[in-house]
């Protein structure tokens, strides 16, 4: 049995852990599980971020839409949120195309629901249990403009990448406009007066408007087997080496 479930087990006998933690890492435990099981039924695709409000007849949701549909195309799963706006785009364009559709959603307390283009779907509980399907899910990350919820899933592969938790994989922010100003705040705030970033993590990521450099860096890497993620092997300096 693996060290770590060794431990748990002892400190749930010894009474380190209440019920209710126990209750609890149980529920994170079986989240974390189905989740994982759910990924290892399709190969690594394109997971697609972005707001869950801007209309369908708009321009970044309609190049979402266009994105969906040449990635599924070329054979490549497209995973999203599940919920509206953006996520329902690209999920669209998928379905459209014939490709694979997939939708990690969760319910929060406004807008999100799933939207009617996935072919495959799961509902989270937990922020934490989807973020981490949605990146083991994928080998090329593509975010559009969005809100809170869209820099938080930025700002955390980013931070996996920078760190070396995981390897750097494409990652793309769709929209010059929207990206530029905040990547102008990192250069100026960060890493010249802060010098709280290196010059080298502002390349870990591109900013595009152009969603073919996302369907080549898919194609590049290319369509492997279910059972070989890119990130079971990673390795790092640190202790805790996969995400």
């Amino acid at each position: 049995m693996d060290e770590s479930v060794t431990e748990w087990l002892n400190d749930m006998a010894n009474g380190k852990l209440n019920e209710e933690d126990v209750e609890r890492s149980l529920r994170y435990a079986k989240e974390l599980e189905k989740g994982l099981a759910k990924i290892r039924t399709y190969s690594q695709g394109v997971s697609i971020f972005g707001s869950a409000r801007l209309p369908q007849d708009g321009k970044w949701c309609k190049l979402a839409r266009e994105l969906g549909y040449k990635l599924a195309q070329n054979g490549h799963p497209v995973i999203t949120g599940g919920g509206p706006s953006i996520m329902e785009a690209a999920n669209r364009g998928a379905y459209e195309a014939g490709g694979r559709s997939i939708g990690l959603n969760i319910q929060l307390q406004h807008e999100q629901h799933l939207n009617p283009y996935v072919t495959d779907e799961m509902e989270f509980h937990y922020f934490f249990a989807r973020k981490v399907m949605l990146t083991m899910s994928s080998k090329v990350y593509v975010y559009f403009p969005g809100g809170f919820g869209t820099l938080d899933e930025f700002s955390e592969i980013l931070l996996l990448m920078q760190e070396g938790k995981m390897p750097k994989m494409p990652m793309f922010l769709i929209g010059k406009s929207f990206w530029k100003p905040i990547d102008r705040w990192f250069e100026s705030k960060l890493q010249k007066s802060f010098k709280t970033i290196n010059p080298a993590d502002r390349k870990i990521y591109k900013i595009t408007d152009d969603i073919d450099e996302v369907v080549k860096a898919a194609n590049k890497i290319g369509h492997r087997s279910i059972y070989d993620n890119l990130y079971n092997n990673h390795k790092s300096n640190s202790p805790y080496q996969h995400i």
